[in-house]
């Protein structure tokens, strides 16, 4: 289903933990990372769409989540003639998106990238907000940043931190970023950092 202009219509979908850190997936098979993405059908709402993808992506049903925010209107990137099967060129441009900003209620055992047959997804991790752009696919970095600036106002406040994101223009300064002060008494290894709130429950990566 494409519009006029040649963009499919699609949903991006950025879930939260409970410390603002981001679901970060390993596309299948290739060592490319990314957000829970996909179409919208004939006759779904966005929103409808983004259930339905976050489930066949991460296996995470409308129980296990809140909704943030979403963006306010279509954002857009072309994909370039190399990635276009030879059937669709001349007609297909490229996606329009509406991206979602959720919050996980639930715990992170609910994750499954297994639940279809078709997965998208062979690892994951939370990673931080800000992701690394650099390991995304060159032409989907400018909406994935328009999306996360965008939804970066939205962000749940996190007890004892304050919300850096709301700071200049989005992104953080390199001093808002480096690591807390080592309390008195505790000495690390070389090459350690502190962190007052680990988290002991999330997974780094899903090996399913």
């Amino acid at each position: 289903m494409l519009d006029r202009e040649g963009f499919r219509p699609n949903v991006g979908i950025i879930l939260l933990n409970q410390k603002n850190q981001v679901f970060w997936g390993k596309r299948i098979r290739s060592h490319s990372w990314q957000f829970p993405q996909g179409g919208i059908d004939r006759g779904e709402t966005p929103e409808q769409a983004m259930y339905r993808e976050l489930h066949e992506e991460v296996g995470l049903r409308p129980e296990h989540v809140s909704i943030v925010a979403r963006t306010r209107d279509w954002l857009r990137y072309e994909v370039p003639d190399r990635f276009i099967r030879r059937d669709a060129r001349g007609h297909y441009k490229g996606q329009k998106q509406i991206w979602y900003l959720l919050r996980l209620t639930a715990q992170d055992w609910h994750l499954n990238l297994r639940a279809t047959n078709h997965p998208e997804f062979d690892a994951w991790r939370w990673n931080d907000y800000w992701v690394p752009l650099d390991v995304v696919v060159e032409f989907k970095r400018g909406v994935y940043e328009m999306a996360l600036t965008e939804l970066s106002r939205y962000l749940p406040r996190v007890e004892g931190q304050r919300n850096r994101f709301l700071r200049h223009g989005g992104r953080p300064r390199a001093s808002e970023t480096t690591a807390p002060a080592v309390p008195a008494g505790i000495e690390l290894p070389p090459g350690a950092s502190f962190e007052p709130m680990p988290n002991a429950g999330a997974c780094s990566a899903d090996p399913e």
